[in-house]
Formats: C-alpha cells, sequence, structure tokens
C-alpha cells in the first residue's frame, strides 16, 4: 500500500538558515508517527510546511498520491489534514460548542441542517470528554480542557492526517494519561503524526519515530530502535555518539 503523506527533498530557508534541510519523509495509512529532536531541530517548521502554513523553499510534498506542495492550508484541509498548534489556539471568547461548530462547518454540505452540525460538534466533543462543558466560554477552561478542545476542533474537520504539535505541553500527568488514551481511540480511524517532547508519551504511542537535528533526519525506526541509538543518545543526551 502506497503512503498516505511522502515528502522529498523537503527544504525551507530563512536566508542562511535552513530550517528543514532535504527531509525524505513517508507516513503509512493508519500510523502512529512520532516527530521528536532537540529545540531548534526544525519540527514545528516541518509540520508547519505539511499542512501548507507555510511553503517551501525546494522539494515537494505528495498526500495520497497527490502533489499538494502549493496547495494552500485551506484546500488541505478539505483533503483531510488537521493541524493543531503547539500553543492553543482555541476562541477564547466563544463557547466550546462554537469553537468546534465552526470546523465542522467546512465538513458539511450546504444542504446539511443545524441538527447535523450540532450532532457532529457535540460528537467530536464527546470524544475528548468535553461535553459537559459545550456551553462554557472557551478562555474559562482550563489550560488541559484548551487542549483537549483544540484536539475536538481537529477531529471535527473529519481528519485522514491528525498533525499534533506538542499536545501534552502543560498537561498534569493524570491529563496526560487521559491524552494517550484518546490519540489511541483516534489512531482507529485516523493516520496520526504527533510532534512530542515527552519521551514516555512517544515510547507510548508511536509506531516509528523519526529523529530530527539540524533540520535534517538523523534516525528512523521503531521505538525500541530509537531508544537504543547512539546517534539519538548523543543528541539528547550529550553522550558519545
Amino acid at each position: 500500500m502506497s503512503p498516505l503523506l511522502t515528502t522529498r527533498g523537503l527544504s525551507k530557508q530563512y536566508g542562511g538558515l535552513r530550517a528543514v534541510d532535504g527531509v525524505d519523509f513517508s507516513v503509512q495509512r493508519g500510523e502512529v508517527r512520532a516527530v521528536i529532536g532537540p529545540n531548534g531541530a526544525g519540527k514545528t517548521t516541518f509540520v508547519s510546511l505539511i499542512c501548507g502554513r507555510i511553503l517551501p523553499s525546494a522539494g515537494t510534498i505528495q498526500f495520497d498520491g497527490r502533489d499538494i506542495t502549493t496547495l494552500p492550508a485551506h484546500r488541505r484541509v478539505r483533503l483531510g489534514i488537521a493541524y493543531t498548534f503547539q500553543i492553543t489556539s482555541v476562541f477564547a471568547n466563544l463557547s466550546v460548542f462554537d469553537n468546534v461548530a465552526l470546523p465542522v462547518q467546512r465538513t458539511l454540505s450546504d444542504g446539511r441542517s443545524r441538527a447535523h452540525l450540532h450532532e457532529a460538534a457535540m460528537e467530536a466533543l464527546s470524544h475528548v470528554g468535553l461535553t459537559d462543558r459545550a456551553d462554557m466560554r472557551a478562555g474559562a477552561l482550563s489550560y488541559g480542557h484548551q487542549r483537549l478542545l483544540e484536539v475536538a476542533m481537529g477531529l471535527a474537520l473529519k481528519p485522514r492526517l491528525l498533525i499534533l504539535d506538542e499536545p501534552t505541553q502543560g498537561l498534569s500527568d493524570g491529563e496526560i494519561e487521559n491524552f494517550i488514551g484518546l490519540v489511541k481511540d483516534i489512531s482507529r480511524s485516523a493516520t496520526v503524526l504527533l510532534i512530542e517532547h515527552n519521551m514516555p508519551v512517544v515510547m507510548a504511542l508511536a509506531d516509528r519515530i523519526t529523529v530530527l537535528e539540524g533540520g535534517r533526519i538523523l534516525a528512523e525506526g521503531t521505538p525500541e530502535e530509537i531508544r537504543s541509538d547512539s546517534r539519538v543518545q548523543h543528541a539528547y543526551l550529550g553522550t558519545p555518539a
């Protein structure tokens, strides 16, 4: 089976800095893939290229066999790519329900009723355990619940590829444990690309791990292979390679 997502020679240059440098990368359908690396490794720039928030300096991106390299972000959303930000991006003054209803509207045809919109929004909130907070103002949620709301906003788009950028940042241990269960549930119906610093989370969730350093792929493999890779140990821990 062909990969769902493929990049070839993907690069992003800012002046003399190559934030992403010639990355060849592929994700299989139904996979949970983690992308890890030290601060400044190029992880967020890389996924921003995939979702269309920025355009590459060189290289190509294919999604389900289609070249999307120059496709704008909103067109990629329609193809099934959803991205949650490293910093929460909820609409603080709208209700929790309305935050999710906005992306739901993108997935419903013109003939679908408000009842369909309500059902789809509540389904997304139910997935992350926020149905009892649907009428709350989003800005009144705890940080952890705002992160969950953002995931619900992504799920409301019915994604084929869900990109989660540092989703456990700022979460308590209990919230992280619940989040691991949530991603396992999501992975039954969508491919997940996870950018994460929390290594226990990565090891619990990832089928395969890609390690970036200096904008390039340092290593790829299963969690077991990455854990024992001396190059990865050196990049993270400063131990001799």
